[in-house]
């Protein structure tokens, strides 16, 4: 790692260079170059550096700090630029020696102790950037989050997402301008928002009330996902969840999508896990996707198409889960493009595809199960047991 950095990065806050460390100050005032946003450049006192405002959007501005690499640079953020902030976007496109952060407190640390709530135990997102739908997993009952929104026009349109998703009644408190002169915290319920005037930059505090909540575990409810009946209901989509062991950073391939659940579940698992759906119904490849949407699960890519040809130049797999046009030639391609220690898992329901899987296991080994699932309904005036055709279910580690 270089001693001398030619790019500092620095946390500004609301309440400008009076909140900022000497370090901070002293990079400033020997910067060449600053740049920033019109908002923090109107911050700064006189400097001598010469001062560029950050272009919108915000990926433009990166080619103008790399054209000053060499020269004492000083890019500004806000709060801390590594918690929802522009760090990450800025420096992956540098060396580890090339730079150096000089941190403030985040809006999150922010707003958590205005309101006097432990930042271990709420939720914090960034949706200045991101769809609302991004929070949908981490709403329940009782439960809080911090997340930062794009504007203050934005957060009516926000109160009015979480009322239609069943979460009206839950308290929100607007925080804008945290930290400085202009500080406000406001007060009022998602269904009944009527607040004006909210200045930039703003977030929200959710106190949430409400439902229906998706649960953290595999075999969410079936209503959750919009479906044309070509879904792997619940309790063999937890099962299935289960032989796929979704880890951190992963990709799945999800062959025969139709609802999208596997994959979607997939996702909900963790933040860095992938996914690709292949679907070769074109209505269904767009449900897909919008079950994703609206689930927080839209990093989903969809590819509408038939397997194999459709697995063609796909980001290999970690895991492959076949639900749908099961035959000797998906799963020749499917095997082939498994790295070593990968896993594929794969549910029959006809006699001809359980033939199928029953050759493979004997040849590549894994463990076969037999999945009976059988549901009380009226029978007369009482009731009996309506079963389900049997899935068979092949899960295997190459």
């Amino acid at each position: 790692m270089s001693e001398n950095p030619w790019l500092t990065i620095v946390g500004l806050g609301e309440d400008g260079p009076e909140g900022l460390s000497p370090a901070s100050r002293k990079a400033l005032e020997e910067a060449e170059v600053i740049l920033g946003a019109e908002r923090h450049l109107s911050l700064l006192p006189d400097l001598s550096a010469e001062l560029i405002t950050w272009p919108v959007p915000f990926v433009d501005g990166i080619p103008l700090v790399l054209e000053h690499r060499g020269r004492n640079t000083v890019a500004l953020a806000s709060g801390d630029p590594f918690w929802y902030g522009a760090g990450t976007s800025l420096t992956k496109h540098l060396n580890r020696g090339e730079w150096l952060t000089l941190p403030a407190p985040s809006t999150m640390s922010l707003a958590a102790a205005a309101l006097g709530w432990p930042l271990d135990s709420t939720t914090t997102l960034g949706l200045h950037a991101a769809p609302f739908a991004r929070l949908r997993p981490h709403l329940a009952e009782g439960t809080r989050t911090i997340v930062t929104l794009r504007s203050g026009a934005t957060v009516p349109t926000f109160a009015t997402w979480l009322t239609e998703i069943g979460f009206g009644t839950s308290t929100l408190h607007v925080l804008e301008a945290l930290g400085g002169p202009r500080q406000r915290i406001r007060e009022t319920r998602a269904n009944a928002f009527d607040l004006e005037n909210i200045q930039h930059p703003v977030c929200v505090a959710i106190d949430a009330v409400g439902g229906p909540a998706l649960t953290s575990v595999g075999g969410k409810d079936d209503a959750f996902f919009d479906n044309d009946g070509q879904i792997t209901k619940r309790p063999v989509r937890a099962l299935t969840l289960s032989a796929l062991a979704p880890l951190p950073g992963e990709h799945l391939w999800d062959i025969g999508g139709g609802s999208g659940s596997i994959a979607i579940e997939w996702l909900l698992a963790h933040p860095t896990t992938q996914a690709t759906s292949v679907e070769i119904d074109p209505t269904r490849a767009e449900r897909i996707t919008q079950n994703a949407a609206s689930l927080g699960a839209d990093r989903l890519s969809v590819v509408t198409g038939a397997a194999p040809s459709a697995l063609e130049g796909l980001p290999a797999p970690d895991a492959v889960f076949i639900g749908g046009g099961i035959s000797e030639e998906v799963l020749r391609s499917a095997w082939a493009a498994l790295p070593d220690g990968a896993r594929l898992v794969a549910n029959a329901v006809t006699l001809e595809t359980e033939v199928l899987l029953a050759n493979w296991q004997a040849d590549k080994g894994g463990d076969l199960l037999r999945i009976e699932l059988a549901q009380s309904k009226p029978l007369g005036r009482k009731r009996g047991w309506k079963s389900s055709y049997p899935i068979v279910q092949w899960s295997v580690q190459k």
